[in-house]
């Protein structure tokens, strides 16, 4: 079975485009930024939205829709945040729900399969920066470091 899909068919089978993306993270970062576990995360990292938010709509596009569009690194910029499974998990839980308030089903179940294994992953280098080695199905907490 091929599951590799080109952008167009990610779109057509999706219905993402530009704009559900654009509205997709300038809500969820809306919510984020009045959350009391993550905000004061992305306040300390975060100077100059207008450039951030428009990263990270380049971000998704490439990651939902394979349309190229982002170039970056995320890993090195989270391995030394002060962030572990709870941040994660947060942020998973406000990222889940705004893909159902603001996609239709199928939209929303693309983006939240694929925010989950960025979740996972990005929570592993943070693990590994702090010196935790997880073991399958393990989950990083930093008051947890010997």
């Amino acid at each position: 079975m091929n599951t590799t899909f080109t952008h167009a068919e990610i779109v057509e089978r999706t219905g993402i485009d530009e704009a559900m993306i654009e509205r997709l993270v300038h809500r969820f970062y809306d919510q984020a930024r009045a959350d009391a576990l993550l905000a004061p995360v992305f306040d300390s990292k975060v100077h100059d939205w207008d450039r951030h938010l428009a990263q990270m709509c380049r971000f998704w596009s490439s990651v939902a829709t394979m349309s190229g569009t982002y170039h970056g690194s995320p890993m090195p910029k989270h391995m030394v945040l002060p962030i572990d499974a709870a941040h994660f998990d947060r942020w998973l839980a406000l990222f889940e729900a705004t893909a159902h308030e603001v996609c239709p089903p199928v939209a929303a179940e693309h983006f939240i399969v694929r925010a989950r294994r960025i979740a996972q992953s990005l929570e592993l280098g943070v693990a590994l920066q702090a010196g935790a080695r997880l073991k399958v199905g393990e989950r990083f907490h930093r008051g947890e470091l010997s």
